[in-house]
């Protein structure tokens, strides 16, 4: 027996008071078979086959209206004849099964999970067996993975805009669904707007809209998904072309620059990816770039990756978050993480194939450059936790945590680490007809860490090279997986970095005079590098902070990335000509990569300042983000 299947654990189902079509009752808990335990739905014995969303976006009200279609298959020997499906302040209307009416009963609400959906089949459903559940609804003003944005807060303030971001455990915020990763269903979207769509699917039919006018808008999505990986957004959104198989779409205003920024590399990127993998299986890879109050980086969402408009910085030196996207389109999309617990699948992958797409273009000293930006940021975000907590564990237990206040920087870079170790274990040229193999066998599927180890040492074990054999059966999995803190540190290739840590070194004496030739040679990604050095090191006095925003022309900078390191540093230090600045920016973007970092800076510093700028934006930034800054303030 492998560990996998020791995994598998029962999950209660607490039941106080239920709603069932309009009265209330007593009833029993209901327990489901999962190895998930942020979901509340009995998927192991119903399983979501397809999908079909039919929403009208209702930007006067901030609704969703419509409903949904779930092919549900039953997965049992006996009859099923209940169905559990993850919500959370969704208003139900009605379930029909055909034309039948079913009885439904809503359950408590429990933190951090919602309030599980029982339905009611009375005819039940022998195993292989699939129904159409019909369930009508419309989403709340509580709706946790749906953004609505005002007119005044987009770009030429003319419409309203709305996009949703249903990692990890939001999409039960806009439909009842088994909202697990270990669940994939293909997806139909109809949805109806005054304003041009985009979803995670291919566009079937017409898609010139004119603002103002309803329309149908229609998307398939044939390769099965989870449901985090649903999403839509709608507002005044334009494309244009960026490869022979990519688009960008944005806002008028932006697109030319949208454009410029990516359509260099994007191809490329594509191309790196599939030799060293296989073929891109989505179609199209387009890229919405959203407002600035977009949470995250990028989204992966398929077909359409969610962009922030940070990355469009004019220089294209941030354009390698569509390399870490892309490579979601194996990592993540297609070969996907079982729970949350092991969300490192994901990311640590997709971490390690990003930064070999940017060694097939730069050189191969890109690689560990890339790597030990990011061990920067493990590092920060190990010390955040405290380097002995459960959180800084590659698995990490999810019993009744919401995988928000988990999500750090060490599912990226200690999966990294990992993926990069077990590369180096077998030799890269070994390693690379791996990673073809394990996107082939769990293509469609989805898998936790104990699946993989075993696929890792099966595959070596039958490769026919006893040396490897051995090393492969040396690996100590269970140091890899619960071990806490940092991974050991690999002997990088520093050319690239040595620069920066000289730069940085000679900042440690106060007599050294700055020139801006310093810098002129620099790459952005050297740039942040210096910066993060320096921020590292002991504080610079308020006077330095201030000449070496000066003299490097970063505290102008239009670059996100940069402007924000840098005021890192003059906070630390206590300089007070950026504390307005810093508020400043914290009203222009949302990226939690830079809000959250800069609101506890700040918050040190001046905490009046950090409350009242965060009263006064805290509409703006997405509900994700908010509550997260909510934590991080204490407020």
């Amino acid at each position: 027996m492998t560990w996998s299947s020791l995994f598998k654990r029962a999950t209660a189902l607490q039941n106080p008071l239920a709603t069932v079509a309009g009265t209330t009752r007593k009833s029993f808990a209901s327990v489901s078979m999962a190895r998930d335990p942020s979901t509340l739905s009995n998927y192991a014995a119903w399983r979501t086959r397809h999908t079909t969303a039919n929403f009208k976006v209702d930007f006067d009200n901030k609704r969703l209206k419509g409903d949904v279609v779930l092919r549900l298959e039953s997965q049992t020997d006996k009859e099923s004849k209940e169905v559990i499906l993850d919500s959370r302040h969704v208003k139900v209307s009605s379930i029909r099964l055909n034309s039948t009416p079913l009885k439904w009963e809503l359950r408590d609400f429990e933190e951090p999970l919602g309030a599980p959906l029982h339905i009611s089949v009375p005819e039940g459903a022998a195993k292989g067996e699939a129904i159409d559940l019909t369930i009508h609804l419309e989403t709340t003003e509580k709706c946790t993975a749906l953004q609505w944005l005002t007119p005044a807060q987009t770009s030429n303030k003319k419409h309203p805009y709305m996009f949703s971001q249903c990692q990890a455990i939001n999409a039960r915020s806009i439909f009842p669904c088994q909202d697990t990763p270990d669940v994939k269903s293909t997806f139909t979207f109809n949805l109806t707007s005054t304003l041009p769509v985009v979803a995670s699917g291919v566009p079937v039919g017409d898609h010139q809209g004119t603002p103002g006018k309803e329309k149908l808008y229609q998307f398939e999505q044939k390769v099965p998904i989870p449901s985090y990986l649903f999403a839509v957004a709608s507002g005044d959104i334009a494309t244009a072309p960026i490869g022979p198989r990519s688009y960008v779409a944005t806002g008028p205003n932006e697109l030319e620059a949208c454009k410029w920024e990516l359509e260099r590399d994007m191809e490329k990127f594509m191309e790196i990816a599939e030799k060293l993998i296989f073929p891109y299986k989505w179609g199209e890879y387009n890229v919405l770039v959203l407002p600035p109050s977009f949470p995250y980086g990028g989204m992966e969402n398929p077909i359409y990756t969610f962009a922030t408009p940070t990355i469009i910085s004019g220089d294209r030196q941030n354009v390698d978050v569509i390399a870490h996207e892309l490579s979601h389109s194996w990592s993540g999309n297609l070969v996907s993480n079982a729970s949350w617990e092991h969300f490192w699948l994901n990311e640590g992958w997709t971490m390690y194939l990003e930064r070999r797409i940017q060694a097939s273009i730069h050189g191969d000293a890109e690689f560990d450059f890339s790597a030990l930006i990011g061990w920067k940021a493990l590092e920060d975000a190990i010390e955040l936790f405290g380097k002995d907590h459960e959180y800084t564990k590659l698995i990490i237990n999810h019993d009744k945590v919401d995988p928000e206040d988990v999500y750090s920087q060490v599912a990226y870079e200690k999966g990294f680490h990992l993926v990069y170790y077990l590369e180096r274990v077998v030799g890269r040229e070994h390693f690379d007809k791996f990673i073809p193999h394990y996107f082939t066998k769990w293509a469609g599927k989805s898998l936790d860490s104990f699946e993989f180890r075993d696929t890792f040492v099966e595959f070596f074990d039958s490769y026919g090279n006893e040396d490897i054999k051995q090393r492969v059966a040396a690996i100590d999995w269970e140091d890899k997986f619960y071990t806490p803190g940092l991974p050991p540190k690999p002997e990088f290739d520093t050319s690239l970095a040595n620069e920066c840590y000289d730069l940085a070194n000679k900042w440690k004496d106060d007599s050294y005079t700055p020139d801006a030739k310093d810098v002129e040679s620099f790459t952005g990604n050297q740039k942040l590098l210096f910066l993060e050095t320096v921020q590292q090191s002991d504080s610079l006095t308020p006077e330095r902070a201030r000449l070496l925003g000066k003299v490097y022309d970063i505290a102008a900078s239009h670059n996100v990335e940069l402007k924000s390191s840098y005021y890192l540093i003059a906070l630390k230090s206590k300089d007070e000509s950026v504390y307005e600045g810093t508020a400043e920016l914290l009203g222009q973007v949302g990226r939690m990569k830079y809000v959250r970092p800069l609101f506890r800076a700040l918050n040190k510093v001046n905490r009046p300042l950090a409350l009242e700028t965060f009263e006064k934006n805290k509409d703006f930034y997405h509900p994700i983000c908010k509550g997260m800054v909510e934590k991080d303030l204490g407020v």
